[in-house]
């Protein structure tokens, strides 16, 4: 059982949390093992995020005190919180990386918080951006896309200066 003090102290880490980064996702770590969450934070951690666990009440108190509207009593669950300065495509591909791996079948993405927009991001949603691939391989394929018709192009003027030369 917390003290008072110890409830303030996560209570102000929470509104920390809040205030100094961007997205928030929530995940379900249920029966998951120590040394799989040591996994995940290091994996958090190359991703530039990190995983705080706050009771869902003390949560709530820090929410409500930002002016931000979530109420996590719904997740009848244990909840972590994982809060990233960056973007959320990095923070869910980490994550979803890390629960496509765990032999743990109850881990679950619970949903995220946009802390920019106010906005709650529903599960299906944070799943679906961490499955997506890097921006460097989004650009990789776009740039073969569009280096092949010019590539074709190349290839039938050379044939056709081929065919020019051979009638000379």
């Amino acid at each position: 059982m917390l003290t008072k003090e110890q409830k303030k102290q996560q209570i102000e880490e929470g509104k920390e949390i809040i205030k100094n980064n961007k997205f928030l996702v929530f995940i379900d770590f249920t029966k998951t093992s120590v040394e799989d969450l040591k996994k995940l934070r290091r994996a958090l951690r190359d991703a530039g995020a990190k995983l705080k666990v706050i009771k869902k009440r003390l949560l709530n108190i820090a929410f409500k005190e930002n002016n931000l509207d979530i109420n996590f009593d719904d997740f009848k669950l244990q909840v972590g919180t994982v809060f990233s300065e960056k973007d959320i495509p990095e923070i869910a591909a980490a994550v979803y990386k890390f629960s496509k791996g765990t032999n743990n079948k109850e881990f679950r993405i619970l949903g995220g918080y946009d802390l920019s927009a106010k906005n709650f991001l529903d599960a299906e949603f944070v799943q679906m951006i961490g499955q997506l691939p890097s921006r460097e391989i989004i650009l990789s394929q776009l740039f073969g896309i569009l280096q092949s018709p010019i590539s074709k192009l190349l290839y039938v003027l050379s044939e056709k200066s081929k065919m020019v030369e051979g009638k000379e």
